[in-house]
């Protein structure tokens, strides 16, 4: 008996492992989930989804992640377009501001807001929550589709933006989804 207890008890942790080693995979650090995880417990935020932006991978791959909290697992990715002035003419690496006019994307978390009906349709707002975004709303940083973002992974870079995170329009559907029904604001959180 204490043999099949302790059988279930390494299955169990191996399971989890796998789970957590299944997001780093996927784009996610581990140590980014646990930061958010740590950073909604106890306030009034979503506790059971987050969004999470990688934006050190390329912008044709899968960088965009919808993260079940409590499950530890995705259930949404999708390529996401950064912003233009982000782009470092003849490198791979992205430069980030919080300057309005600058066109770069900014890092950091973000409560995702009301939605309303604009230029690319419906968008959430974005609050930026740290030193390193706290201009979004002045910025109009909002989350939004774009046709021109493709819904599958490429070689290609995706298209650009003025700042904002761009999703496919069958992605931003999918998401919107997930907003939509939060009775809390899902924390949004971008990192390089």
């Amino acid at each position: 008996m204490m043999r099949y207890f302790i059988f279930l008890l390494i299955l169990l942790v191996s399971c989890s492992k796998a789970e957590s080693q299944q997001a780093d995979v996927l784009g996610i650090p581990q140590f980014r989930i646990s930061e958010i995880k740590s950073f909604v417990k106890d306030k009034e935020y979503n506790q059971d989804l987050a969004i999470f932006i990688n934006f050190k991978m390329p912008s044709g791959k899968y960088r965009y992640f919808i993260y079940d909290l409590k499950n530890n697992r995705i259930v949404q990715k999708a390529i996401v377009a950064h912003g233009s002035g982000s782009v470092t003419p003849g490198s791979n690496v992205l430069k980030f501001s919080n300057v309005e006019g600058s066109y770069q994307s900014s890092l950091g978390k973000y409560a995702i807001g009301g939605s309303y009906i604009g230029q690319f349709g419906k968008a959430y707002r974005l609050k930026g929550l740290d030193p390193t975004n706290d201009n979004a709303m002045q910025r109009a940083i909002v989350l939004h589709s774009f046709s021109s973002v493709p819904d599958t992974e490429s070689d290609k870079p995706t298209c650009l933006s003025l700042g904002c995170p761009m999703l496919s329009i069958n992605a931003f559907k999918e998401t919107a989804k997930y907003i939509d029904k939060s009775e809390k604001p899902i924390i949004l959180y971008t990192f390089y």
